[in-house]
């Protein structure tokens, strides 16, 4: 009776199957900076509303809300867009306003198999929109990889700047490089996800290259929404550490008879 039910649904909502996995879905900055190799589904929609702060030793806080819209173009692509606001409290001053905008693509070209892992090309492109911004466009490349072993999976990403700016954004800016790896663990029953990295950071505008270490979660609300959780702590030589808070919710969604998953 439960599978004539659950299939019953699918035939009603065919996003409902691949939406109450979408808590193993490892998106960029939710909860980790480290994402999995897989786009949203073909004609998805995912919306994202992530808050995130930030204290950083000897300079001030930071608080940013970056809301996001991605959209599954087609079978194992994705192309979306981010709106990056920030306010920044500095020696007793506040600073509020638009910290850029940023477009992305993301292209699967291996879906997990025995022998190799997930692996996906990312290219972003940042626009100078707001007195927060970087001070021109920059555009970057990322690679990533998931490999999984029951229910974990190991992820690698890896990306590099191509143009450099004077001055960086004050949030959502894009490094000279990054790398990290995350590794994570689906708890089925309770929907939840566990998930640890590590990445070094090299700022775009000069100074020492960052060691962050990060802890997060991602729990299904109901079986279209997800909730995320994530702590980090960073070491500057220069300035010390600066730990970060984020937390978020998103939505997935797709027009009806459009769907068709791409998702593991």
């Amino acid at each position: 009776m439960a599978a004539a039910l659950a299939a019953a649904k699918l035939a009603v909502d065919p996003t409902a199957g691949a939406a109450q996995i979408d808590y193993r879905n490892l998106d960029d900055d939710r909860p980790t900076r480290v994402e999995d190799a897989y786009p949203v589904e073909r004609h998805a929609f995912e919306w994202i509303l992530p808050w995130h702060f930030e204290a950083q030793a000897g300079a001030g806080r930071t608080h940013a809300i970056i809301p996001e819209l991605s959209y599954g173009i087609f079978s194992n692509a994705q192309l979306g867009v981010k709106l990056a606001a920030a306010w920044l409290d500095e020696n007793g001053r506040s600073n509020f306003g638009l910290s850029g905008v940023r477009v992305f693509g993301l292209y699967n070209f291996n879906t997990e198999s025995p022998s190799l892992p997930a692996f996906s090309l990312r290219l972003d492109a940042t626009l100078p929109v707001g007195e927060l911004a970087a001070s021109k466009a920059q555009v970057a490349v990322k690679a990533l990889a998931t490999r999984s072993w029951g229910r974990n999976r190991f992820h690698l990403n890896a990306a590099y700047t191509l143009n450099r700016v004077q001055r960086a954004a004050a949030v959502e800016g894009l490094p000279r490089w990054w790398a990290g790896a995350a590794v994570d663990r689906t708890l089925f029953r309770q929907s939840l996800l566990l998930v640890a990295e590590t990445f070094v950071n090299k700022p775009e505008t000069g100074g020492k290259a960052e060691v962050v270490g990060s802890l997060g979660v991602r729990y299904q609300l109901t079986t279209t929404s997800v909730l995320d959780f994530g702590v980090a702590q960073g070491f500057q030589s220069n300035r010390g550490p600066n730990p970060s808070l984020t937390v978020g919710i998103s939505k997935a969604f797709a027009l009806p008879g459009l769907m068709g998953g791409n998702r593991r």
